[in-house]
């Protein structure tokens, strides 16, 4: 999702602050317990060959050396670390000296919040599970802890909050969030893309697809929802939507 209003001044200045105090968890090198963790929870990592695990793992670590996770009112969690870390390589693992020049923390919530940042049981319209901020929150993630654990629960179901908002990050590198990613994607294929946007836009709102509704929202929320379905069901979208998952193979060099 993303979000561009800055609701609570007092949540912006806690970020700042928790950020800046540097107490994210996190190993020099890798821990060989979250080998585990890994294999037991993220089927994209379980999949790789040993020596491409490997290099997922040198990833994980160089990622958890530039951005700074944060919990908001809960403890943060080996398996909160492994998970997020992983939903920022997994859609990057292609290129081997990327960065997320964007990006520099991400905040835990327990649960999904409103446009308040509030996410207590007596906090209303808590819809939001995940955003990057902008703004004052430019180069910080919100994520709901429920909603991370939830996108690696099951594999199968097209569905991964924290792999959306990094594709979001992904889009956004190139100074506009707008659904084409142009730093991964060729420019020959840019309007071939757009034309495949629309076309699959146009089945969604016609209720034709089995594309997540959300995707049908704009062009940037339909990249990062097809982007969710390629990395969680590739096999069911090569299926159903072959052009659509042979332009995000390309795009993403997997």
């Amino acid at each position: 999702m993303i979000f561009t209003g800055i609701a609570f001044c007092i949540l912006v200045a806690f970020a700042i602050f928790a950020l800046s105090k540097l107490k994210t968890k996190r190993a020099k090198t890798f821990p060989k317990h979250w080998h585990k963790l890994l294999v037991n929870n993220v089927q994209f990592y379980k999949k790789l060959p040993a020596n491409k695990q490997k290099q997922f793992q040198q990833r994980i670590m160089l990622f958890l050396s530039e951005v700074h996770i944060e919990g908001v009112q809960l403890e943060l969690e080996d398996i909160d670390i492994v998970l997020i870390a992983a939903s920022a390589v997994i859609p990057v693992f292609g290129f081997p000296k990327w960065q997320y020049t964007n990006l520099s923390g991400v905040l835990l919530y327990p649960d999904n919040f409103n446009e308040d940042y509030e996410f207590g049981k007596k906090s209303n319209n808590r819809i939001i599970a995940g955003m990057v901020g902008t703004g004052r929150l430019e180069k910080q993630m919100i994520i709901s802890k429920k909603a991370l654990h939830h996108g690696f629960a099951n594999s199968n179901d097209k569905s991964n909050t924290a792999i959306h908002e990094f594709v979001h990050l992904i889009d956004k590198m190139d100074g506009d969030t707008d659904g084409v990613p142009e730093l991964i994607m060729q420019n020959a294929y840019t309007i071939p893309w757009l034309k495949l946007i629309h076309k699959e836009m146009e089945a969604i709102t016609n209720n034709k697809s089995d594309i997540r509704h959300y995707g049908g929202t704009n062009q940037a929320e339909f990249f990062a929802v097809a982007s969710e379905y390629f990395f969680e069901n590739p096999k069911l979208m090569e299926r159903k939507h072959p052009d659509l998952y042979n332009m995000l193979k390309m795009s993403f060099s997997q």
